[in-house]
């Protein structure tokens, strides 16, 4: 958990990462770095949080793409991890591109995205929630919960109540419905 001022340089970077560069990065595609459960690690946290829990042999491994520099992105990896997630993770300077090949929707955008075989997962989504996804998605391509909801996994703030929020299915015809909300 961090304090306030984490909390808002957090939303700053991320919000910029998630929306700014959505809209006016080029589509050249940078140099990525990849961490894996595996322990193929470059820093001393990835490494921790790479050995730190038992991966579920039932869940499909999935590919999470993030900033470098973004914080809330690594706690929402630990808290998949924590679930028994097997999560390769490709730190990218550009996001946008990685969003756009795996069509988000613009309007469901966050600061990472994550795909799992042919379906995405965008944003601070409950490992719950990916788990019954996967166990029926239905026609969707995807989950996501828009923004930087304070209180979503990876967004934890102490002393902060957390937003209001859903996890938003979409479908490649842009079509949207809530899956879960948090209130």
């Amino acid at each position: 958990m961090r304090g306030p001022l984490a909390l808002v340089a957090t939303v700053l970077i991320g919000g910029l990462l998630a929306f700014g560069l959505m809209r006016y990065t080029s589509a050249t595609p940078s140099a990525e770095r990849t961490v894996t459960a595996a322990g193929v690690a470059s820093t001393p946290a990835a490494l921790a949080a790479s050995s730190a829990t038992t991966v579920d042999p039932d869940l499909p491994r999935m590919k999470v793409y993030k900033s470098p520099s973004c914080g809330c992105c690594g706690d929402w990896i630990d808290h998949l991890r924590e679930h028994g997630f097997d999560v390769e993770v490709v730190d990218t300077n550009d996001m946008a591109t990685v969003k756009v090949a795996l069509g988000v929707p613009p309007e469901m955008g966050s600061c990472h995205t994550a795909e799992i075989g042919d379906l995405v997962v965008e944003g601070h989504v409950p490992a719950d929630d990916i788990k019954a996804f996967l166990a029926d998605p239905g026609e969707a391509r995807g989950l996501a919960v828009p923004g930087m909801p304070v209180g979503s996994p990876g967004m934890e703030v102490e002393g902060m109540a957390a937003d209001p929020y859903d996890v938003v299915a979409f479908s490649a015809d842009g079509s949207t419905s809530v899956f879960r909300s948090y209130r």
